[in-house]
């Protein structure tokens, strides 16, 4: 079976001025957190920072925690010449030792990129909080900025959404490489659906090689827009009120304002509701 060809990285100056933003930040000294979306190219551009470092002169690593706290600290260590093993006995280091020794030979000429910051434990947010305490610089790549600890004192850069040309470009480049032909009809009807994520351009594109794509409306749901409604039916309920406290009918005064108020807390229990962002949009 013949092996899918390695996406190349985009190049450095096709990654536009964000990564130009990101690269002035670290060479002043600073740490980043970059706020990208998911199939935003965040790797790629983590890649190609790790690259333009190196080359500067800056001990760079960069390290994706997966569950395994010893793993993540054994590739960065790795990645600055930093040894993984006791030299008197030969055995690996501990957890907690290969976080003091990547510490101790770590300063204001390192640099740790790290994906997927979104998963960093609290233990390792605390343990780069003293080292960025002590020179090291520092760049994360998250979706969302999480509000707490390191990422509170970071430089906050985020990554633009494409245009719907390099949306384009993104899935013509992947039907091409999938060896489907598809003309400019097919893919404009297309194109709503990957909105603007190059992630999901290709996902569409690898869907409709596979025949799955016979719903072509986009992701976006269509809405009755009833606020209008809720809005009269509680002035109706507060001329209710004002009747009964005009006529004297306790009753209807009484009925009125519970209606009034019961309307009003139901149409704030409505606007409670999650994170409902599409990626892309």
């Amino acid at each position: 079976m013949a092996q899918q060809p390695k996406r190349e990285l985009t190049p450095i100056k096709e990654l536009g001025e964000e990564f130009d933003r990101v690269c002035a930040a670290v060479r002043d000294g600073h740490s980043v957190l970059v706020i990208s979306e998911a199939g935003m190219g965040a790797g790629e551009m983590a890649e190609s920072l790790r690259e333009t470092f190196i080359e500067e002169g800056l001990e760079t690593a960069i390290a994706i925690y997966k569950g395994s706290g010893k793993k993540f600290f054994q590739t960065i260590a790795f990645q600055l010449d930093i040894p993984t093993e006791d030299q008197d006995t030969g055995k690996a280091l501990t957890m907690d030792a290969l976080k003091e020794e990547i510490a101790g030979n770590c300063n204001s000429g390192t640099l740790l990129i790290l994906p997927e910051a979104k998963r960093l434990t609290t233990g390792i947010r605390y343990w780069l909080e003293d080292l960025i305490a002590n020179g090291v610089r520092v760049v994360c790549f998250a979706p969302v900025n999480p509000g707490k600890d390191i990422f509170l004192e970071m430089l906050e850069i985020e990554l633009e959404l494409p245009s719907d040309r390099a949306i384009r470009k993104v899935m013509e480049a992947e039907a091409e490489s999938l060896g489907l032909n598809l003309d400019n009809s097919r893919l404009s009807k297309l194109q709503p659906l990957a909105g603007k994520n190059p992630m999901l351009a290709r996902k569409i594109i690898r869907r409709e090689k596979l025949g799955l794509n016979n719903q072509t409306k986009p992701a976006h749901t269509q809405y009755v827009v009833v606020m209008p409604i809720i809005v009269a039916a509680l002035l109706a309920f507060g001329v209710v009120r004002f009747i009964g406290l005009g006529t004297g009918n306790k009753g209807l005064y009484i009925t009125g304002g519970i209606c009034l108020v019961t309307g009003m807390a139901l149409k704030q229990l409505g606007n409670v509701r999650g994170a409902r962002k599409r990626l892309g949009a």
